[in-house]
């Protein structure tokens, strides 16, 4: 056993245009295996990326606004790695909070990550295709944060929803666990990090004393993918610069 290989596996990863997907993306392919860039647009960038590193890696377009708009995406496909990192945020103080803000989040990052993985389970359940399952979760899945009430309740369910499918495919196959990102160098906190108050204050909390790169949480996916990672079910791992444990 070649303990990190992901040689002849074949791994889709929702939300791979940019940022942490890019990275996850990158980080599989580097380890052997062939990656479906998934995205409401067109993944060029992160395909690119990967082939010119002598990966394999192909677009498609895939918009989680329909919860089921993976439904068709692994039959026979030969799928045994599932990456669950498409979401979306929408922030306005709980009191406003709109029930149209309310269901777009929850459609996307809750909704759509199970019935996605649904789908690629009942293929690998079928077949008898070992597989793993790598939800992002959050911080705000231990965390509630300000000004996000429909994140942070999605965020949480992610967590739950990585056990209870741990608890009912480890013993068939399925290895199901989540990572929980800190703070990370992303398009997404480039108005944190703009604000020299705020990434200053962020500094102060995070023990390692810096912002997170994408790479680290695309190396971390990639170990749970492979064999080294084949007994951790159902764990919640947080790649955080050691913000939860301040």
């Amino acid at each position: 056993m070649t303990t990190f290989s992901l040689n002849g596996r074949r791994a889709l990863v929702t939300g791979a245009n940019t940022g942490i997907g890019r990275a996850i993306a990158v980080a599989l392919a580097a380890q052997g295996a062939q990656v479906t860039c998934a995205g409401r647009r067109a993944c060029d960038d992160t395909v690119a990326e990967i082939e010119a590193a002598g990966g394999q890696a192909e677009t498609l377009l895939l918009d989680f606004a329909d919860p089921m708009a993976a439904q068709d995406s692994f039959a026979g496909a030969g799928y045994s790695i599932l990456i669950n990192n498409a979401g979306i945020i929408r922030r306005e103080d709980s009191a406003s909070f709109s029930e149209a803000d309310w269901d777009a989040v929850m459609d996307v990052n809750l909704k759509a990550l199970f019935f996605t993985t649904q789908a690629f389970a009942k293929e690998a359940l079928a077949t008898g295709t070992e597989a793993n399952v790598v939800n992002i979760a959050s911080l705000l899945s231990f965390q509630g944060g300000i000004r996000v009430p429909s994140y942070t309740a999605s965020k949480h369910g992610v967590a739950g929803l990585t056990k209870i499918l741990a608890n009912e495919w480890a013993a068939r196959g399925i290895n199901v666990n989540a990572i929980a990102p800190g703070y990370i160098a992303t398009n997404n906190t480039d108005a944190l990090r703009a604000d020299p108050d705020r990434n200053q204050a962020i500094l102060d909390r995070i023990p390692a004393g810096r912002w997170g790169d994408p790479q680290d949480i695309g190396g971390t996916a990639a170990f749970l993918c492979s064999p080294a990672a084949r007994y951790i079910h159902g764990a919640v791992i947080n790649v955080d610069g050691g913000w939860l444990a301040r």
